[in-house]
């Protein structure tokens, strides 16, 4: 694998440590800032709504523009959004600088996707993907429980202080690591990326991303009370059990990457049968401490497992102008996070019991293999020959296609 891989690994790895730290932070913000931890929630918020609307946004319009120079570009607004949370001066402030912050997150995956299977012969595309991505899996082992400690012992600011460090690094891998042969966007610019949004295949694609991991965001989101309520762990034992998450997440990542190079649809459908599995067995999982510790790194691995099959297919059905759709699945990833702790919350307060949210994600996630199975078929039937799908992840026409079984 090129060692330009690690460059987008570093960005991913600020990225993810930024998205996830503030949870661990609210407490700190809120009472630094005069605020209520509701109030101080709405910065989870802001900064997932930066994603939402940046990941296409900024994809669109940077559609003609060098893909090196475009990376190297968005994390530098990540610093700047960083730095800026540490400054802020007031809530507000601090709610707009997240913002900021989360506005070059989706385009940096989309856009970095396209990078990292441009520089990989077709074997090895959903690898080369899985790399990308284990540096957000690993700041969830290492990244956040750092951040986290960092901002209670130095105040919150330090921490912010930190991730600019982080970017301010991955600029500089970006820019000594990101080969120039690859630094050409598509010629097509935004008129070429905006027509690949109008392809059936492509939302039922971005469809299973929001159903799929929907599934997972809505047990995740209520995993502390599962985990102290019907587990029975202390309060203090649920950081070292979300970076347990964090090992599962990372492992099911690198298992999903090199899985999918061989079967692309397979793995989709594979992960997301495990993560019905999973969550249906989580109300009995959640009986013993033991148990409890082997269902949260199981719900990683099944989740994360579907990561890199979910960005390649997007990829695939939009493969002549693959970054807007690429960042669009960002956004979809986002989406997915905030409905399904919607819906999880729906479950809890209707008063199902703390593990109904678990229950509630195993129905999201047989929808996510519905869509899938939708979207399957919708492919054999405009398959040219035989049913068989091409997997199509860059739109350079000098590079092999992979037959994905």
């Amino acid at each position: 694998m090129p060692l330009a891989l690690l460059a987008l690994a570093v960005g991913a790895f600020g990225i993810g440590t930024t998205e996830f730290v503030m949870m661990g932070l609210l407490p700190d913000v809120a009472n630094d800032l005069n605020i209520s931890i509701p109030s101080a929630g709405h910065l989870v918020s802001a900064y997932a709504l930066g994603v939402v609307i940046g990941a296409p946004l900024l994809a669109a319009v940077t559609a003609r523009m060098s893909r090196r120079t475009v990376l190297i570009a968005l994390m530098g607004l990540f610093v700047a959004g960083n730095a800026l949370s540490a400054l802020a001066p007031d809530n507000g402030w601090l709610l707009a600088a997240r913002f900021l912050s989360g506005l070059p997150h989706g385009a940096f995956f989309g856009v970095g996707a396209v990078v990292a299977t441009n520089m990989v012969g077709p074997e090895r595309k959903a690898r080369s993907v899985s790399l990308m991505f284990l540096g957000l899996t690993v700041a969830n082992v290492v990244g956040v429980p750092v951040a986290t400690l960092m901002g209670q012992q130095l105040g919150w600011r330090a921490t912010f202080l930190g991730v600019s460090a982080i970017g301010l690094a991955a600029i500089a891998a970006l820019a000594f690591l990101i080969p120039h042969d690859h630094e050409h966007a598509t010629a097509k610019g935004l008129r070429g990326e905006l027509a690949a949004l109008r392809s059936v295949p492509v939302w039922l694609s971005l469809g299973t991303t929001v159903a799929g991991f929907g599934a997972l965001f809505a047990a995740y989101s209520y995993i502390t009370p599962m985990l102290t309520d019907a587990a029975g762990y202390a309060g203090a034992s649920v950081t070292l059990l979300l970076a347990l998450f964090g090992v599962g997440a990372t492992a099911g990542n690198l298992l999903g990457g090199r899985l999918a190079d061989h079967s692309l649809r397979g793995t989709l459908f594979g992960g997301l049968g495990a993560l019905v599995a999973v969550l249906v067995l989580f109300p009995l999982l959640m009986r013993t401490e033991l148990t409890a510790a082997v269902a949260v790194i199981l719900l990683g691995m099944a989740a994360f497992a579907t990561g890199s099959p979910l960005q390649l297919m997007v990829m695939d059905k939009a493969a002549s102008a693959p970054s807007l759709a690429s960042s669009a699945n960002q956004a979809a990833f986002n989406l997915a996070n905030a409905g399904g702790a919607w819906i999880g919350g729906l479950a809890l307060a209707a008063g199902f019991g703390v593990t109904s949210p678990a229950l509630a994600g195993a129905a999201l996630a047989v929808l996510g293999l519905g869509v899938a199975s939708l979207a399957y078929a919708v492919d054999r039937r405009s398959a040219p020959s035989g049913g068989r799908e091409r997997v199509v992840a860059s739109h350079v026409p000098q590079e092999a296609e992979a037959v994905r079984h």
